[in-house]
């Protein structure tokens, strides 16, 4: 769960540590304290060789076989230099992959300048790519928006609505029909590339709220099957009390979107009123904003075939 100093401007070594499995051969002055805020890591080979223009210091620096092989040509007084040169800069930490050894004169110069240097057992590209994988989603725009999410069919489908107008018992009726709850009341949505991910925050994770009854834990009840740690947001439907005044769009002609993080996302408005089976309506909505991914539109063929009716009458 991201934490809100992670939020605004990196994740904690230690988290880093754990996460990747790395052991700790030298604490920095800045272990507890120092972010690692870039969603990607650099291969100091320029920089033990002295040349840091274009350097970026906020980023992991990792030591490879390539690294590893350059600095053995060295002599011992030129490694202790190249290292005092790179530790001067507040980089979060130096990592030596592959359970390489860790040359004297690295050690040395990180406990001098007080830096963290860590070791993993992964080679370089595994690492450097679990490493920028998990970088990206923790540090991916996050955004908090009521509502329900669920996969159905495959289809993330983020539910919207004011309270009590049935976001959780349309949900609960779509999760009785095999479809699966991701999130309820709060939906926390990630930016990653340009894909919108949601998930429930850890506290409410698998629960619902249903008026009546009370508060349901779906994984107890009903088995895995039910839930579904995250998923892609492809389409919101938004829940409102039907009003009589208003026109509703009744051929679907008009594609509208919402904003979320930057990016644009399919959305329809439902009305809600008695009698109306809105699991089913939503159910449909879903499966028709996938035909509709794969280039086919129910409401634009009939609108030519009406077109080309009315040229040919």
């Amino acid at each position: 769960m991201i934490k809100q100093d992670e939020m605004q401007g990196g994740i904690h070594i230690q988290e880093l540590v754990d996460q990747m499995n790395m052991s700790i051969v030298n604490k920095g002055s800045d272990f507890d304290t120092a972010l690692v805020g870039i969603k990607d890591v650099n291969r100091p080979a320029l920089q033990l060789l002295g040349y840091f223009d274009y350097f970026d210091e906020r980023r992991l620096q990792v030591i490879g076989m390539a690294e590893f092989k350059m600095l053995e040509g060295m002599e011992s007084e030129e490694r202790t230099s190249s290292f005092s040169n790179l530790f001067q800069y507040p980089i979060p930490a130096l990592v030596v992959s592959r359970d390489l050894e860790v040359y004297p004169e690295c050690l040395e110069m990180a406990r001098r300048h007080r830096r963290t240097l860590l070791r993993t057992s992964d080679t370089t590209v595994v690492m450097t790519t679990r490493v920028i994988e998990y970088l990206t989603k923790t540090l991916a725009p996050t955004i908090t928006r009521h509502g329900v999410l669920l996969d159905i069919s495959g289809e993330g489908v983020l539910i919207t609505g004011d309270s009590g107008v049935g976001k959780s018992e349309a949900a609960i009726e779509l999760i009785m029909r095999g479809h699966r709850l991701v999130a309820d009341d709060a939906v926390e949505i990630r930016r990653v590339a340009d894909q919108l991910i949601g998930r429930a925050p850890e506290l409410i994770r698998n629960y619902i709220e249903l008026r009546g009854i009370g508060i349901i834990d779906l994984h107890q009840l009903l088995g895995m099957r039910a839930v579904q740690l995250e998923s892609q947001i492809d389409l919101v439907v938004h829940l409102e009390s039907w009003r009589e005044d208003k026109f509703y769009d009744r051929f679907g002609l008009d594609e509208e979107h919402v904003n979320i993080l930057g990016l644009p996302v399919p959305t329809t408005t439902i009305p809600v009123r008695p009698g109306r089976n809105l699991a089913t309506i939503i159910e449909v909505a879903a499966m028709n904003n996938r035909h509709k991914k794969y280039g086919f539109n129910a409401a634009q063929k009939l609108a030519e075939e009406l077109e080309l009716h009315v040229q040919g009458g």
